[in-house]
């Protein structure tokens, strides 16, 4: 069984979660314009495979629950227990960023893209989407295209932070255990104005009785799933686990996302400097790696 080394500063953890690059220009080709017939006869035998590797994973069992999970499912026997988190509405935002497919599997995203860094889950519905909404739009924002799905994470933490680039600004160096909370939303990307606009999602300054806020959240995609877990990432897997303790609140549906309106906030220059979607941590399966869902 492989044991979790000395844990390093949270700090350094979360600075370093989802540090990689978006897609490489080869992935987007990934999209529905290949055969969706194709992709879909092989989605459960690619999630059957998967599922599969979990009694040959060397498991990080020392550690506490992990994250991504299929969260249609509630069973879990990681026994570490922490407190949840507050609402977001009683914690400072500290950072958005956005993974390229869902990291989560959900009701809206079960489409299984495959066990690469930029794998994961696209959303059920992404072949029904039309010429226009499919056009290709170029523009600031990297990693993300008409079609595709993505994953957004906005962080907030306990501290008395300020939102900035990276996990790392979620735990300022005088801050000491804060709480952390991910509220989690799967876009499918479309090039229609009449979409979600993300720089309605985003920031910008934003601060309501003196937390920093998302300029608002979405509220027509259900009721979001609440459950204790870690970061998420690439650079992590079933045997090498992330040690962060983190509150998770993902919502079951996807929406449609206006690509323009993710260039413009690129254009922006949002105080995050993220301009390019994030790779994927592969959906964890063991149940000794999840918490129970209540």
């Amino acid at each position: 069984m492989k044991r979790v080394s000395a844990a390093p500063s949270l700090l350094l953890l979360l600075t370093a979660a989802f540090g990689c690059a978006g897609p490489e220009a080869g992935d987007s080709a990934q999209l529905p314009a290949q055969a969706d017939a194709q992709a879909d006869a092989q989605a459960d035998a690619l999630t059957d495979a998967q599922a599969n590797t979990t009694a040959n994973d060397d498991l990080c069992l020392d550690a506490g629950p992990q994250t991504p999970r299929d969260i249609t499912s509630g069973a879990g026997l990681n026994a570490v227990r922490f407190p949840f988190a507050p609402p977001a509405t009683e914690m400072n935002l500290c950072n958005i960023h956005t993974h390229t497919n869902a990291e989560h599997k959900g009701p809206g995203f079960s489409v299984f893209v495959g066990d690469a860094d930029h794998g994961g889950y696209a959303c059920n519905d992404r072949g029904s989407l039309s010429a226009e909404e499919l056009a290709d739009a170029p523009g600031a924002f990297g990693g993300a295209a008409p079609g595709q799905t993505i994953e957004v994470h906005w962080v907030h933490t306990t501290c008395d932070a300020t939102p900035g680039e990276g996990l790392g600004a979620c735990v300022p160096t005088e801050c000491k255990n804060p709480l952390l909370r991910v509220e989690a939303q799967v876009f499918l990307v479309v090039n229609d104005s009449n979409s979600l606009d993300f720089t309605a999602l985003a920031y910008g300054g934003n601060v309501v009785g003196g937390r920093h806020q998302a300029k608002s959240m979405p509220e027509e995609t259900g009721e979001p799933i609440l459950f204790r877990g870690s970061t998420t990432g690439p650079s992590y897997t079933q045997s090498k686990c992330s040690p962060a303790q983190v509150t998770w609140s993902v919502r079951p549906q996807c929406a449609r996302l206006d690509i323009n309106s993710l260039h413009r906030w690129a254009e922006s220059g949002n105080v995050f400097n993220e301009t390019e979607s994030h790779g994927v941590r592969q959906l964890v399966t063991a149940p000794e790696l999840l918490a129970p869902i209540q």
